[in-house]
């Protein structure tokens, strides 16, 4: 693994003290936890990812947003109610992810709230299609502080990359990757770190090394090569690679497939990590889409009653008996790891 000096270092600069002691002790009662079998849980996240929107422009197969597929509300993050999150959560907390479900640039505001964020020395990460990235945005991303700037490319040519990303337009995203580097250059920023993210299925995977190549070309900063989480894999999918390394999942003997991980019962995710979506509800992690597991509703509670309550001890319980019985848990590679 590439080693970025320059990202890393901007990281390890926002992490004081309370940071640090915060961090120390999500991790002491994560051991503890698996230790004793039982939810032990001190400090607060380490990470939060937040919605800016539930909108998106593209309609990718096997996304939420892009199906139109949710039953919970849709709509667009508030500033007032996200200052308030932040107020209560940033001191402790280590870096923060604008991405759930959506495109978080159609929220008019989401650069607005980037800048609170960076302004109260909170690490800020966020993942978009890149189709907003015009000149302005570009400029506009650079002046909010962003640290990291994920831009999903999903094949190197239009042909290809139209096989998931729906209604998408491979050179505008391209584009908006060439904005945002001379912005860098033009203002002498290292920020965002620019990062390429490759979700690898079977149409693009013959184009991997091709990704390299155009993201050095643009002078990206890096790439990333994502598995594909598909929801009907059982019996195969059109979407799994052929080259199993690429996959999440093994095709048995018998023609059917199966998750690659063993479902271990305990997962890093339930304690350092929550989502809260663009409405204030509280989901455990990125794989519950739909909120079906709501843990609490942060327009009406502290955060911290909401992490200590019954709700989510009661699930993080339940995960360590049984990380199986839990249906959003049953197609995740995720989590099962610190710092994985």
């Amino acid at each position: 693994m590439r080693f970025h000096l320059a990202d890393t270092l901007n990281f390890l600069r926002k992490l004081t003290l309370p940071r640090i002691w915060n961090a120390a002790k999500v991790l002491a009662s994560y051991y503890l936890s698996r230790w004793l079998k039982r939810p032990i849980q001190w400090g607060v996240p380490v990470t939060v990812s937040i919605e800016p929107t539930t909108a998106c422009n593209l309609r990718c197969p096997e996304c939420p947003s892009g199906l139109r597929a949710f039953t919970r509300p849709t709509g667009n993050l508030r500033v007032d109610f996200f200052r308030r999150a932040i107020d209560e959560l940033g001191p402790r907390l280590s870096f923060l992810i604008f991405y759930f479900q959506g495109e978080p640039y159609i929220n008019p505001r989401f650069l607005e709230m980037v800048q609170y964020a960076h302004k109260r020395g909170l690490y800020t990460i966020t993942s978009t299609n890149g189709h907003f990235l015009d000149e302005e945005n570009a400029r506009k991303t650079v002046e909010s502080g962003l640290d990291r700037l994920i831009i999903s490319v999903d094949g190197t040519t239009q042909e290809v990359y139209e096989n998931y990303r729906k209604g998408g337009n491979l050179e505008a995203v391209l584009q908006g990757a060439r904005n945002v580097v001379a912005i860098k250059r033009k203002l002498n920023s290292r920020k965002p770190h620019l990062i390429f993210q490759f979700l690898v299925v079977r149409p693009n995977e013959h184009q991997i090394p091709e990704i390299y190549r155009l993201a050095q070309e643009i002078g990206v900063d890096e790439v990333k090569l994502k598995t594909a989480q598909v929801y009907d894999y059982e019996n195969g999918n059109p979407l799994i690679p052929l080259e199993e390394r690429y996959a999440r999942y093994r095709r048995l003997p018998d023609g059917t497939y199966r998750v690659k991980n063993r479902l271990l019962n305990h997962c890093w995710k339930l304690w350092h990590s929550c989502v809260i979506t663009w409405d204030g509800r509280v989901a455990p992690c990125c794989f519950d889409k739909d909120v079906a597991h709501e843990l609490g509703d942060l327009k009406s509670q502290p955060f911290a009653d909401i992490w200590q309550g019954p709700p989510y001890q009661a699930f993080r319980r339940k995960l360590l008996k049984g990380r199986s019985r839990i249906d959003i848990c049953t197609n995740c590679t995720e989590g099962c790891k610190v710092w994985a």
